[in-house]
């Protein structure tokens, strides 16, 4: 069975930049993640950058990210897929977001988000016969 979690809550408000607590994925069969950012609230005028950051140790997430997130501005879901097979040092991975705002009303970014990530099951050399 592939595995599900979340790397950032469902419902979480966002007010400034930060991280996720890292999760350990060292257990994991297929190294794939269907990722899906939800928005389900957000002002006007502001940005969203999330990105996906590996760690050997859970401690040092380097100076790059495995995965960015296209940049978001509105509501709704964006999906894209992480592929960890070709970084077996990986063992745990975290959620950085930053938020950037430009209008004049509230001197604040506030964004209320969920980063889902679900395992691609291996792929089936039985079911590509058929």
């Amino acid at each position: 069975m592939a595995a599900s979690f979340h790397l950032i809550a469902q419902n979480t408000r966002v007010t400034a930049n930060g991280d996720s607590a890292p999760v350990d994925i060292s257990g994991s069969k297929t190294r794939t993640y269907l990722c899906t950012l939800e928005i389900v609230d957000q002002i006007e005028q502001e940005a969203l950058d999330v990105s996906i950051w590996g760690s050997p140790d859970g401690e040092s997430f380097g100076t790059q990210p495995l995965l960015k997130i296209p940049q978001s501005f509105y509501k709704g879901p964006v999906k894209q897929v992480l592929d960890l097979s070709f970084a077996p040092n990986v063992k745990f991975i975290r959620a950085h977001w930053d938020l950037t705002r430009w209008g004049r009303v509230a001197p604040h970014p506030m964004f209320v988000i969920s980063l889902r990530l679900d395992e691609v099951p291996a792929f089936s050399q039985t079911a590509a016969v058929r």
